[in-house]
């Protein structure tokens, strides 16, 4: 895809779900992909299947890490923030501590890998940063208030930072997938199995039925809008929201 051929992109959260495939998309378009994540086992895997390059443990929510790890990687023509993490409690249940977890990993620790490798991005004069969010970003969802809220941040870090790196070549957009059928999904069935006593096909049904297609998107479907926003393709696309959803924002 023109645009992404010999680009150096860095995935963060790419050993799993979304992540991993937007590197192998990424990839099989030229880039050379470094996949950046928590646990080692998983990253190593991406590489050794041919999705990634190359890759370094890096937890974005820790300070340093991600800064650390462009060190030794190289700073990236491409970013895109993968990492996320979805835990759910009613609103009055919602502690501080998941404030602050749900805030740390889906914004702060995408403010902090983008300010890390934006620099270059301007020596440059070329850069993409796409943010994985979610539609939750968009609309609100019950029992999940704090996730929401970081997401719903993260679309307006995207908005604000497209405006200010407009002029400089670099674009800044997200994706807000619907639920995908990743290992967050899977956590969630398994949260609704254990608090209901549903079967898990029909915890997976109640998922689905948010969207209009009446199934789960495909981590390979959000990768694909994810490689199209990183191509030339995409010079005029910035600040946007696009929702892979089968429909279900309108």
């Amino acid at each position: 895809m023109n645009g992404i051929t010999g680009r150096h992109a860095i995935v963060t959260g790419g050993g799993t779900g979304i992540g991993l495939a937007v590197a192998a998309a990424l990839t099989r378009a030229g880039a050379g992909v470094t996949v950046t994540g928590r646990r080692e086992a998983p990253l190593r895997a991406a590489v050794e299947a041919g999705h990634a390059a190359g890759f370094e443990l890096a937890d974005v929510t820790e300070p340093g890490a991600f800064a650390a790890a462009l060190s030794r990687a190289g700073t990236p023509a491409i970013l895109v923030n993968a990492a996320g993490a979805a835990e759910s409690a009613p609103f009055l249940r919602t502690d501080d501590a998941l404030w602050e977890r749900m805030l740390r990993v889906n914004l702060l620790g995408a403010a902090a890998s983008t300010r890390a490798a934006l620099p270059a991005m301007l020596d440059a004069g070329w850069g993409r940063v796409v943010n994985v969010a979610s539609t939750a970003a968009l609309r609100g969802y019950p029992y999940v208030t704090a996730y929401a809220a970081a997401k719903h941040g993260l679309l307006g870090l995207t908005r604000a930072l497209a405006l200010e790196v407009a002029t400089r070549g670099i674009t800044v957009n997200a994706v807000c997938p619907g639920f995908t059928d990743t290992d967050i999904v899977s956590e969630s069935v398994a949260r609704i199995v254990a608090k209901t006593g549903r079967s898990e096909a029909d915890a997976r049904a109640e998922l689905a039925r948010h969207n209009p297609q009446a199934r789960l998107v495909r981590p390979e479907e959000v990768a694909a809008t994810v490689a199209f926003l990183c191509s030339d393709a995409a010079s005029a696309v910035n600040g946007r929201a696009i929702a892979v959803d089968g429909g279900e924002v309108p």
